[in-house]
């Protein structure tokens, strides 16, 4: 009798260990379902209040709505859509904890400064103005000639050759004679024919000075460089204005960048560059752009954006290979991090963080990107909230929620707004066709733009039926992604 009692005793012992181990993993699994985003509450309804069930709907197929909890035809279980979550409350609900424990950080839409890098190839070049063009000033015959070739560095004042010059021996005899008339009229009237007969001032001061004639005259260099032609040798006879030598400079040099066209719109002139050379590993020269040529290589659709660096001990070669990082003007811009930013292909979303620890998808519009950001062009005010981390999780909730991204603005800004933007300049049409307009326009010191001849587009295009080519205008445009875009225009009235 009491082994039987001590066994059911024991039997009892187990049976109720068994319950509490039984009831913890529940509470177990309770918490941690309550930890998880969206989080599934048992079919049966828990007393006390709570938030009012619109309708449960399986996870797969979110458009399926039930009046009651239970599986789906799917077999999946349902789970239920609250009152709060319904469509006048923005976005999905998350947990605090959940959020958390995902490792979900959030980021400020921010304006300031913003700068894109373009990244590209260019070749080194001659700096063309620092080329100097040697001629003979008068007939003559070349009765020396210096050691020079074609490639041959040489420092300013070299000497290139010695020229005969039979007309400058007779005259200089003249203006000895007339000199020592001891007439300053005179004197200064045969002066001025020396001059007149090409000869440089030091070799008139040489001749009074020494009071014999020089017949024959060193001809040399106005810079120092690299002789590019030299056409002169010993013996040949040489005429007025004939040229004898070449000599481009190398105390600066060109870099001569190819932009694809689809970047040019960024280039500003006066914008720093940087420039890397295989010959120079580790070493960055730097310098700003001079000048964005005009006309796009139609071969490789590139546009030329000429750089000047400074070419200290002639180390930098033209034909040089360079890798050049070049940075668009800075602007003030709005932008997020890049890494909050969901490209799905044909559009862009963020995730919004609004009151209330709710989530919802954004759709924006970006530009342009600068290391880790990117400008977002709209969809986003400043100060706005974004997850930058983890919104691909909540992404996947708004989706199987059946939750559509807020699209962008379909407004534009009004016309005070546009007005305001607009670069004012004035200009003459030199072509028309369709919402093609080329004009050549005074400078826009507002941008940094020089005086040139450039092509826009006309934005409504019917701005050209009040023009002619050949007209002289003011007008306003508008920089974008595409290009420059004329917004307003009007024919200048007649002086």
């Amino acid at each position: 009798m009491t082994v039987q009692t001590s066994s059911r005793a024991r039997l009892a012992l187990a049976a109720a260990a068994l319950s509490l181990t039984a009831g913890a993993a529940g509470f177990g699994l309770a918490q941690l379902s309550h930890g998880r985003m969206a989080a599934r509450p048992p079919t049966a309804a828990a007393p006390g209040p709570g938030p009012k069930v619109l309708y449960w709907y399986d996870p797969m197929v979110p458009d399926q709505h039930f009046d009651k909890p239970g599986r789906s035809p799917m077999g999946m279980e349902m789970i239920p859509k609250y009152a709060d979550a319904a469509p006048g409350a923005v976005g999905v609900r998350m947990d605090p904890a959940a959020a958390q424990n995902l490792g979900m950080r959030l980021a400020t839409v921010q304006r300031g400064d913003f700068a894109q890098r373009l990244d590209t190839t260019g070749l080194i070049d001659f700096n063309q103005r620092e080329v100097a063009v040697v001629q003979a000033r008068a007939a003559g015959f070349v009765q020396r000639v210096y050691a020079r070739a074609p490639g041959d560095v040489i420092a300013a004042g070299a000497p290139i050759a010695d020229l005969l010059v039979p007309s400058w021996g007779g005259a200089q005899a003249e203006y000895l004679a007339v000199r020592r008339s001891e007439s300053p009229a005179l004197e200064a009237a045969a002066r001025q024919r020396l001059r007149l007969l090409g000869m440089p001032e030091g070799l008139i001061a040489a001749v009074a000075r020494d009071g014999r004639p020089r017949a024959v005259v060193t001809v040399t260099t106005p810079v120092g460089g690299a002789i590019q032609t030299l056409d002169v040798r010993q013996g040949m006879t040489v005429s007025m204005g004939q040229t004898l030598a070449q000599v481009s400079g190398l105390s600066t040099v060109w870099l001569n960048a190819a932009v694809p066209e689809a970047q040019a719109g960024q280039l500003r002139v006066g914008a720093s560059a940087r420039a890397e050379l295989a010959a120079y590993p580790g070493e960055t020269f730097s310098g700003r752009v001079a000048a964005v040529l005009p006309a796009a290589q139609a071969e490789s659709r590139t546009v030329t954006a000429r750089i000047e660096l400074a070419n200290r001990d002639g180390r930098l070669k033209p034909g040089m290979f360079a890798t050049v990082h070049l940075d668009s003007a800075l602007g003030s811009a709005l932008f997020v991090p890049s890494e909050a930013v969901i490209r799905t292909g044909k559009r862009s979303l963020v995730m919004f963080s609004a009151p209330g620890g709710r989530y919802q998808p954004v759709e924006v519009r970006l530009g342009r990107e600068d290391g880790d950001r990117t400008e977002i062009l709209a969809g986003l005010d400043e100060g706005d909230k974004v997850v930058a981390s983890g919104q691909f999780l909540i992404d996947s909730e708004a989706s199987l929620s059946g939750l559509d991204a807020r699209p962008l603005p379909a407004s534009t800004p009004p016309p005070a707004a546009v007005a305001a933007a607009l670069n004012e300049t004035r200009g003459r049409i030199e072509a028309l066709a369709g919402d093609q307009i080329t004009l050549s326009h005074e400078a826009v010191p507002a941008i940094g733009w020089p005086a040139m001849t450039m092509t826009f587009t006309l934005d409504p295009p019917s701005l050209g039926k009040a023009v002619n080519i050949g007209d002289r205008v003011s007008f306003g445009f508008e920089q974008r992604p595409s290009g420059a875009v004329v917004r307003r225009i009007i024919k200048a009235r007649a002086q």
